[in-house]
């Protein structure tokens, strides 16, 4: 490893950590799921406003017309996590993490349905193994505990949710630097999670300070700390390396949850887990592949 490449390194691992707690905040916070992730982004948009300010010279020649891209971002973003949030109150902290990040293939599906861009037999191969995985996870939780099962059932659609923040993000970053796109991004997920707490009747207030320090913590952690770690990360090392990395989060999840949240993964969780990280890999490797 090159020196000059020990801090990106450091910030790609210091990413994945971050985002790895971000199922423990929602369960250390005494409300709804996606009260606690409105309050991630709402106040990641103020941690985040002095960097924003100290580029402001750049930021005035970002065009206006293109805000519709990180917007669209932030409602997919408010959606994912809205989802995400509600599973982990009836799954695992692994397994709502691990569903979550099928990412990769509902971008490469979308791009193949929509954009008639033509896929690998990698991808493929990692299509079958990764649902081979998520199955044996998602119907071994319905024999077991029929309310992991929905869980499961709902952290797997999140992964859709996501696939659109990554396509939006992709139309984004043409054109806005990182620092402005993952703000604009947050004032789009806030609008849309208020309004989805609204309707689900979730309390927006009336919080005890525990809570409220989960909130601030998970706005600076979470989102703060690990999306500019790994802004980092791409701006230093090539995409082929971060993305796969980044499978290591649902692992380092579930390793934090053992301790932190005392969820032990049975047998077939573990096997399940395996066999869709074998999966996720070979989706992100086909990726590359085609880029290549």
């Amino acid at each position: 490893m090159p020196n000059k490449n020990i801090p990106a390194y450091l910030a790609l691992g210091i990413g994945v950590l971050a985002l790895s707690f971000s199922a423990m905040f929602v369960r250390w916070a005494n409300a709804p799921g996606p009260v606690t992730a409105f309050y991630r982004m709402f106040f990641s948009i103020f941690m985040l406003a002095p960097f924003l300010l100290a580029r402001k010279n750049e930021n005035r020649a970002l065009r206006t017309s293109a805000l519709i891209f990180p917007l669209l971002a932030g409602v997919f973003t408010a959606l994912d996590l809205a989802l995400w949030t509600t599973a982990l109150s009836y799954t695992t902290a692994a397994n709502a993490t691990l569903l979550g990040n099928t990412a990769p293939l509902w971008v490469a599906l979308g791009t193949w349905l929509i954009l008639k861009q033509k896929l690998s037999g990698t991808f493929w191969r990692g299509l079958a193994v990764t649902l081979t995985g998520a199955a044996l996870i998602v119907g071994t939780d319905f024999l077991l505990h029929p309310r992991f099962g929905i869980g499961d059932l709902m952290a797997a659609f999140t992964g859709f949710f996501y696939g659109g923040y990554f396509l939006f993000t992709e139309k984004s970053r043409l054109h806005f630097n990182p620092i402005a796109h993952i703000w604009v991004v947050g004032v789009g997920a806030s609008l849309t999670l208020f309004a989805a707490n609204l309707l689900m009747g979730n309390p927006i207030s009336g919080y005890d300070t525990r809570t409220w320090l989960v909130f601030l913590s998970t706005a600076l952690v979470s989102q703060l700390i690990g999306y500019m770690a790994l802004a980092y990360a791409l701006g230093h090392l090539p995409a082929s390396i971060v993305a796969p990395t980044m499978v290591l989060q649902p692992v380092v999840t579930a390793l934090l949850a053992i301790p932190l949240l005392g969820e032990i993964p049975n047998i077939w969780q573990g096997i399940g887990g395996t066999v869709a990280l074998i999966g996720i890999y070979l989706v992100n490797q086909s990726h590359y592949q085609t880029e290549r």
